[in-house]
């Protein structure tokens, strides 16, 4: 007999695993599928995990900074439930923007006190009090280190910097996530793993459930599509809905580097998260007092747009793989070792190299489809991590609301925010049918 549920949730990482904590909190028979062997194991086990408030669009800083709020307080979002393999951490080292050309900081700024994000105002001198290893000079242009101009001496310094003291970043993505699973089985929610869906199955553009690549069936009318950088491929088994979606998913291959942290200086329990447009990198510490690096997607980088399945197989053409690029380590690392003159690059590459789920403006989609039944919380790597609790229990309010009756796309669903006291969130800025969002970044940086 096929397995009856009233929502499957296609993905168990760091997005799915909340909308079905969610959706269990609030009744629902839930089942979550996987590809892979646990919760949280596939592109979010590579998240850098970062909790910072920046954001181009005062919704994005919204967003961020409600989320910041579950962070700070683990254990009671998670209903205080138990996991064999113990909890998260969020590592509140606080957050520090740099003020430069690669940022519209002032932008930030103002969507900072739009909100009521606590943050401080840090000239050079304070920035290199606080962090002795790194300098202020402005190196803009963003260069690779093949641009003859990428050694240039700088002549003239930065404006300082927004300090953020609530941020930081969360020290194991999959655990949080498997947090997630098990507070969300405390409810009855179900997850079943090693399973590779093969088709969004329906009737009369209504959503009746999956069939698994083993011919395995499970019956649901609601259907939600959490599945990371498969996103797009999920869509397209749904008929009529990625040819609906004005917004677009792909995914794109990413590296993070690791650098030891210069002699004397303990950046694993003094540092700060930095984002550093100046240089084209953000940085944050890592497990044996070292610089986690990643690329803030400069236009010098080039993208590697693969096939997800070619990646994870480790087939494809030239960057496919998971093995670092040496060209793009080498820039990352020297890149930051114009602002920290003392790193000490190492010979072997080290670091981390997977997927994200981009969508055509880098602001992920929240929303309905097309389909009765069928929902969408993809479009979410690189900048969605510290908002999914947030993620979560907006899904499954805006998937009861439709459910019940409401023209979302006619009279979009109005989120109240559960921290930020008084703001509401209108969840059409989410919209698979919006338009391109021409103030975001366009990058990792949302």
């Amino acid at each position: 007999m096929t397995e009856k549920y009233d929502a499957i949730i296609i993905g168990a990482g760091v997005i799915g695993a909340p909308i079905a904590y969610e959706l269990s909190k609030m009744g629902y028979k839930t089942l979550s599928v996987d590809k892979l062997h646990d919760a949280g194991e596939g592109s979010t086990a590579a998240s850098c995990a970062i909790v910072r408030a920046h954001y181009s669009t005062e919704d994005g800083v919204a967003t961020a900074y409600e989320g910041m709020k579950y962070w700070l307080d683990w254990a009671n979002y998670l209903d205080n439930v138990q996991d064999e393999k113990g909890l998260a951490k969020f590592m509140n080292t606080g957050s520090l923007l740099i003020k430069s050309q690669g940022h519209d900081w002032r932008k930030v700024k103002g969507h900072y006190d739009a909100v009521g994000v606590a943050y401080e105002e840090w000239d050079n001198k304070k920035i290199e009090k606080m962090i002795p290893v790194i300098n202020m000079w402005e190196y803009w242009p963003v260069k690779r280190p093949e641009d003859p101009a990428f050694f240039d001496p700088p002549t003239q310094k930065l404006e300082g910097g927004l300090f953020c003291p609530e941020g930081g970043y969360v020290n194991d993505p999959a655990l949080s996530t498997h947090n997630i699973m098990r507070a969300a089985e405390k409810y009855g929610a179900r997850f079943k793993f090693n399973c590779e869906v093969a088709d969004i199955r329906s009737e009369n553009n209504k959503a009746k459930g999956i069939t698994l690549k083993d011919g395995t069936q499970f019956d649901a009318d609601i259907v939600v599509n959490a599945a990371g950088p498969h996103s797009f491929k999920v869509n397209q088994m749904a008929q009529g809905v990625f040819e609906t979606c004005n917004i677009k998913t792909q995914a794109l291959r990413h590296e993070v580097m690791h650098c030891p942290s210069p002699e004397g200086y303990d950046y694993l329990n003094d540092g700060y998260h930095i984002s550093d447009g100046d240089v084209g990198c953000y940085y944050r510490p890592e497990v044996g007092n070292m610089f986690l690096i990643g690329s803030e997607d400069p236009d010098c980088d080039p993208q590697v747009w693969p096939d997800p399945d070619a990646f994870y197989a480790g087939e494809g053409g030239p960057g496919e793989s998971k093995e670092l690029s040496k060209a793009q380590w080498k820039a990352q690392c020297y890149r930051l070792g114009r602002r920290v003159e003392s790193l000490q690059v190492p010979e072997q590459p080290r670091g981390v190299v997977d997927l994200y789920d981009c969508s055509d403006d880098w602001i992920p989609v929240y929303d309905k489809s097309d389909m009765d039944g069928f929902y969408m919380a993809i479009g979410t790597s690189g900048n969605q991590y510290k908002n999914a609790p947030v993620v979560g229990r907006m899904m499954a309010e805006l998937i009861d609301a439709v459910e019940k009756g409401l023209d979302h796309d006619q009279n979009p669903y109005q989120y109240e925010l559960k921290y930020l006291k008084g703001r509401t969130f209108d969840m059409g800025f989410y919209s698979r049918k919006r338009e391109i969002n021409y103030n975001s970044s366009f990058s990792v940086n949302g």
